[in-house]
């Protein structure tokens, strides 16, 4: 269950968001289900990069092994489901922002779970230009990556224009958004296959 939001204000942190509903079929199984090398589970790295980069709460989309994944969601974390997961990573972020919009944030950093080496520097980074008309996203040497920052008066257009397997990189592009170099703080990597 969502906490409520405080009705008339918005917290100074962003809320922050995990995606790992995906099936991860390049991957040969759920990515939520991952683990780094020493047994971390990348959830709860993504987890801890959102909220030592300051996002409070953070909030993860499960869709694909939810039963076994749950279990993997640091405590303190908000799970929620994705009924439509298979349908890709627009599902997942309808959820997500859909269970964001109830927290008072005004923004929110968005993450999927296949980037375990995510440093909390690039989060603040992001974070740091939190406000509700925000719109950002890091790039590695030039190219788009994440996380991605999304002010609340973006969330509504946002999930109503996400189709598919593409998230919001079109809406971003349509609108402007920031893009903040970070790197100088990591790679940027996705993992898509083991």
């Amino acid at each position: 269950m969502l906490p409520e939001a405080a009705p008339d204000t918005l917290a100074d942190r962003p809320a922050g968001l995990v995606l790992a509903a995906g099936a991860g079929r390049r991957f040969g199984g759920p990515k939520a289900l991952a683990r780094d090398p020493d047994g971390v589970p990348w959830v709860e790295k993504a987890v801890r990069a959102l909220r030592d980069g300051g996002c409070d709460p953070v909030v993860v989309v499960l869709g694909a092994a939810a039963d076994e994944a749950e279990h993997l969601v640091p405590a303190g974390a908000i799970a929620v489901r994705a009924g439509a997961w298979s349908e890709g990573v627009s599902s997942s972020l309808r959820a997500g922002l859909d269970a964001v919009a109830s927290l008072p944030a005004a923004s929110v950093a968005v993450v999927p779970v296949d980037n375990p080496g995510l440093p909390a520097a690039a989060v603040a980074r992001l974070v740091a230009r939190s406000a509700p008309d925000a719109l950002a996203f890091a790039t590695y040497r030039g190219l788009p990556g994440h996380p991605v920052l999304i002010g609340r008066s973006h969330w509504s257009a946002v999930a109503s224009g996400v189709r598919g397997d593409v998230g919001a990189r079109p809406y971003l592009r349509a609108h402007g958004a920031e893009a903040i170099e970070c790197g100088d703080l990591w790679s940027g990597a996705d993992i898509d296959v083991r």
